[in-house]
């Protein structure tokens, strides 16, 4: 199986983050941040990710250093699981409507970190979660995974369908990418011969 544990600590933050890729989508989350828990929770179970995930964070501060410390810790534990990433499909896509919201992902694992982040979330906060935060997750995911992650939202109304909508497309996306295809299982699926 393909699993990673990470554990982060700083002064802002003390996470233990343990991921196997190849789970059942069971998850236990205890971020500090009750709307972060609720998406990675769905992120667990859209994906097929198994995900334990406990932060100490400074949110007395706000929840900033604990959001983008978890997607940095998030994306660690990918690059870690996926190792050489020897035998994965690479790429993933997918449009995903959820009620009045319509989103689309594509993510690449290739070695390379962006992120296209194009979502227009009007309001500034979900409960007491500042939306602001999402793209700022997005961020360390990719730059610590080193994949290329695009997120569009096409349609979309009500700012919690717009989020959850993102974080289930891109758990889909993911696990689609991570996949093993029996064709390349014994190699990388690059003409360089790493990713």
């Amino acid at each position: 199986m393909r699993t990673a544990t990470i554990n982060r600590k700083t002064n802002e933050t003390d996470i233990s983050l343990t991921l196997n890729i190849d789970g059942k989508g069971e998850s236990k989350i205890d971020s500090g941040c009750g709307f972060l828990d609720h998406m990675l929770t769905l992120f667990a179970k859209h994906g097929r990710f198994d995900i334990e995930l406990t932060c100490k964070g400074d949110t007395y501060v706000d929840d900033h250093h604990t959001v983008e410390d978890i997607g940095i810790s998030l994306g660690l534990a990918f690059k870690e699981a996926l190792s050489d990433k020897k035998g994965i499909v690479r790429y993933g896509y997918m449009v995903l409507a959820m009620d009045e919201a319509l989103i689309l992902t594509a993510i690449d694992f290739s070695g390379r970190a962006y992120l296209g982040y194009d979502m227009d979330i009007t309001a500034e906060k979900v409960g007491t979660f500042d939306t602001e935060l999402v793209e700022e997750f997005w961020y360390g995911f990719v730059r610590n995974a080193e994949c290329s992650l695009h997120i569009k939202e096409i349609d979309g109304i009500n700012s919690h369908h717009i989020i959850e909508g993102a974080f289930k497309s891109a758990a889909h996306s993911i696990k689609d990418a991570v996949k093993i295809d029996p064709d390349y299982q014994d190699e990388v699926l690059s003409t360089k011969g790493v990713l």
